[in-house]
């Protein structure tokens, strides 16, 4: 079947290729076009199904339309929540986005890198993972434009759009202390990603300012190659000890998940037992037979921003640099039910 052209829709309108052209490219009101004549070209190529050639316009413009979006983890529901803000903002600016998980593993993260690069991609949107600074060095040498989603490297000046994850961790830990609950653990990933490291600091600060010593065997950090086992042993740990943990937060999702499973085993009883506070929203939160507590980060607008930044970058490449960081709101629930109402049940 003979694929429609711009001079089949010409033909067919009584005008020439020229302006059908400046029509479907949308600059009928720079070339003047009338609206009624603009109308009908616009018409006759929906009715002849006229497939515009991306990649001859792209070979003209230089530019593709295409932004690479690397993620984490596609399966946090966080990362994939995201992923479709990024896509939906995108696509109503007249961009496709192209998806690349990493799984927090940085050879993954440079070889996805390098197939958008040869992909030709206009820019990037990029969730970054350890030990992956030498691909942000890479890309602001070859000046090519990006922004940084919900993670950013402090030693590297680059454009991001994250959580305060000090702020956040902070508010978490103080939430418990409130509710009547001393003893409160962190479980973390063992990682030097600078989102990791801020909210161990929140979560130290909050036991500080508030006169509660904290104690090594309270944190626990563990492996995401190997979490599901090492949040076992840490929450067996935390619950052997002599000041045995009353409360716990999860620096993640994907921790709290796994660290809930394990307290289901173990026949703990939330928060009786063992009051919770986690990061990241799920509807799995909802639906555990004690809603969970969390703290929930601006998913919609930091995927937007991220989108608008970068977007401002290819318009002018001398857009300046933009740093934002987004507070989180704790969602309080019954999972960390303050002490005196379920002491007094």
């Amino acid at each position: 079947m003979k694929k429609t052209s711009l001079k089949d829709i010409a033909q067919k309108a009584g005008v020439s290729t020229a302006l059908v052209s400046y029509v479907l490219n949308g600059k009928e009101k720079e070339t003047r076009v009338g609206e009624v004549i603009a109308k009908k070209v616009r018409e006759i190529a929906k009715e002849l199904n006229y497939q515009p050639n991306h990649l001859a316009k792209s070979l003209r413009s230089g530019k593709t339309h295409t932004i690479g979006l690397i993620i984490a983890d596609i399966s946090n529901p966080f990362f994939a929540n995201i992923a479709r803000v990024v896509e939906d903002e995108a696509k109503r600016n007249g961009y496709t986005v192209i998806i690349g998980s990493c799984d927090e593993n940085a050879d993954k993260s440079w070889d996805l890198l390098n197939v958008l690069i040869n992909r030709q991609v206009d820019g990037f949107i990029i969730v970054s993972c350890e030990g992956s600074e030498n691909q942000i060095q890479y890309l602001k040498e070859r000046n090519l434009p990006f922004v940084l989603l919900d993670r950013h490297f402090p030693d590297i000046q680059t454009d991001f759009v994250a959580t305060n994850n000090y702020k956040a961790s902070y508010d978490a830990g103080i939430h418990l202390i409130k509710s009547g609950y001393e003893r409160i653990g962190l479980i973390a990933y063992k990682s030097e990603m600078y989102h990791m490291v801020e909210r161990i600091r929140g979560y130290k600060y909050a036991l500080s300012d508030n006169n509660i010593e904290f104690e090594s065997n309270w944190l626990k950090e563990v492996m995401f190659e190997n979490m599901e086992q090492d949040v076992k042993t840490a929450i067996d740990e935390l619950l052997a000890s002599e000041h045995k943990v009353e409360a716990l937060i999860f620096a993640t999702y994907g921790l709290a998940i796994n660290g809930l499973k394990y307290i289901n085993e173990l026949r703990l009883k939330v928060p009786s037992d063992l009051a919770i506070v986690s990061f990241g929203q799920a509807e799995v939160f909802d639906l555990y037979y004690c809603p969970i507590t969390y703290l929930r980060q601006p998913l919609e607008l930091l995927g937007k921003t991220s989108v608008e930044y970068l977007l401002k970058k290819l318009k002018n490449p001398d857009e300046g640099m933009k740093q934002i960081l987004m507070e989180a709101k704790l969602i309080a629930r019954d999972s960390s039910m303050a002490k005196s109402v379920w002491l007094a049940e």
